[in-house]
């Protein structure tokens, strides 16, 4: 997998050419950017922040190297001085964000970072895919888990993902997000994620099925979990029924393929018929969200989940925007149609009701109110303030949003949330006026 670090080059031209001008022409006063989504996906009810720790985990290491600055020179575009600003280079301002795990919405400030103007500026395109990535499959993680019903989950995407990286994000998202387990082995080592397979197809063409079963439980009583769609799924259950009557009593039988509403009624009959009642049937192969909806009551114990949640198949990008918001403690806008910006630094308030959110209100940072603040301040002068924990903390945070979640936002149907703008942030209040007023 190639990936240059130091992490400086983990940026977009446009980035350093802007900087470069903007120091030049002594554009160096505080800024602040906005990252965050301004338009929810028809198929998402909701999103699930992610990636902020990352960005602060990675942050210190956002500087270049030598051989990067022999690169950039290369390039004919940047002047001496420039290059050695970029060789002194550490991020020394402050990020304010949403911490991962937590639920949000649309025009929600997930990181918002404050620096001098090219500070600022360069690190856009870094922290826009940390957040990105993270944000985007915390999300479809979240929106399968709402649909499973309690039942167990594991990510089987690693051979399908967008590479390594995006790979172990996602298995790192499922875990967030309440599932129960990964394949991918490098995820569970980096992140200390439980860990869970069975066998593929090969090993029971090598073998034949009984022996390949025999074999496994051998080497494996604690986890056996036989895959019976090889040939045929009822004799290979019938199979199954008599290597238990022999000691070979599997955890579970898993369906990879083939009629299933068909197949997990008479497997489950099989095996309930013989005793079986606590040997589970896992599905795989072409399952999410709608699939699991589809099989509302049939009797599946579980699923492995793979190419259309590590790939987020349905909705593969989320409309992610980086934008200054203030400058020189100026408000700094957008108007343009469908792509309006909100203007300074925010703070937002989560109202609930019931036990349940009732709506979100974006206001000015700084500003108090009655409802749960969101945003918080984790990384002061280029230093942490907040340890925003691991998976398992970020888990915390989504199970305990997801059990405050309205119910009608955790389907598959589209339900609006109410995300109100305070007033002053509007930008048209900052519009010059009109000669003669």
């Amino acid at each position: 997998m190639d990936c240059l670090k130091p992490h400086g080059l983990k940026t977009d031209l446009y980035e350093l050419t802007m900087a470069q001008v903007y120091l030049e022409r002594g554009k160096t006063e505080r800024a602040v950017f906005s990252l965050y989504v301004r338009k929810l996906p028809e198929v998402r009810n909701f999103l699930v922040a992610g990636g902020v720790k990352r960005v602060l985990d990675l942050i210190g290491e956002f500087r270049f190297s030598k051989d990067q600055l022999r690169y950039l020179k290369s390039l004919n575009l940047f002047k001496d001085w420039f290059l050695d600003w970029l060789e002194q280079f550490e991020f020394r301002g402050n990020i304010y964000a949403i911490p991962d795990g937590r639920i949000v919405f649309n025009e929600e400030p997930i990181l918002q970072v404050e620096a001098d103007l090219p500070s600022a500026q360069i690190l856009e395109t870094f922290v826009m895919n940390a957040v990105h990535l993270e944000t985007l499959l915390n999300s479809k993680a979240a929106r399968i888990y709402s649909v499973a019903g309690g039942k167990i989950l594991v990510d089987f995407g690693c051979r399908r993902a967008h590479g390594f990286e995006a790979a172990n994000a996602a298995a790192k998202a499922a875990l967030t997000c309440g599932w129960n387990a990964t394949s991918n082995l490098e995820a569970g080592m980096l992140y200390n994620l439980p860990v869970s397979g069975t066998m593929a197809h090969s090993y029971v063409m090598v073998f034949g099925e009984e022996e390949a079963f025999r074999e496994f439980y051998r080497h494996y009583p604690q986890n056996a979990v036989y895959l019976i769609d090889t040939y045929d799924v009822l004799e290979a259950a019938k199979l199954v029924v008599g290597l238990s009557k022999e000691g070979y009593k599997p955890l579970g039988v898993r369906i990879d393929s083939g009629d299933i509403p068909k197949l997990v009624v008479e497997v489950r009959r099989l095996l309930d018929a013989e005793g079986l009642k606590d040997v589970k049937i896992i599905v795989s192969g072409g399952v999410d969200e709608y699939k699991i909806a589809e099989w509302r009551g049939l009797p599946i114990d579980g699923f492995g989940v793979g190419t259309r949640y590590v790939t987020s198949a349905d909705k593969p990008y989320l409309d992610i925007a980086y934008k200054l918001v203030e400058y020189a403690g100026e408000p700094k806008f957008k108007l343009s149609e469908g792509k309006k910006t909100y203007p300074f630094k925010k703070q937002v308030f989560r109202f609930y009701s019931n036990g349940r959110m009732d709506y979100d209100f974006v206001t000015l940072y700084g500003e108090e109110a009655e409802g749960e603040p969101l945003v918080e301040l984790v990384l002061k002068e280029g230093r942490p303030v907040k340890d925003l924990g691991d998976w398992k903390v970020a888990r915390e945070r989504f199970l305990s949003d997801f059990e405050r979640l309205p119910e009608g936002l955790k389907g598959l149907e589209k339900v609006p949330y109410e995300v109100q703008i305070d007033a002053r942030l509007e930008p048209e209040n900052y519009l010059p006026k009109p000669r003669g007023e």
